[in-house]
């Protein structure tokens, strides 16, 4: 019974860790993606518009 639940453990860890990595390689592929994108038309960067104010800024990468 100890083996199983180590073996449960190791592999919902392993699982966890599994899931990180494709969250990050799909974050870095659209941070990429927008790069490109950015380089293509010229732009200097992405402009947002604060809720608050109303006024645009440049986006901070996350």
């Amino acid at each position: 019974m100890g083996r199983l639940m180590f073996l449960a453990a190791i592999a919902g860890g392993g699982y966890m860790l599994y899931r990180k990595f494709i969250s990050d390689a799909e974050a870095l592929s659209a941070r990429g993606e927008q790069k490109r994108a950015e380089q293509k038309s010229g732009a200097t960067g992405t402009l947002v518009q604060d809720p608050v104010t109303g006024e645009y800024r440049v986006k901070n990468a996350d």
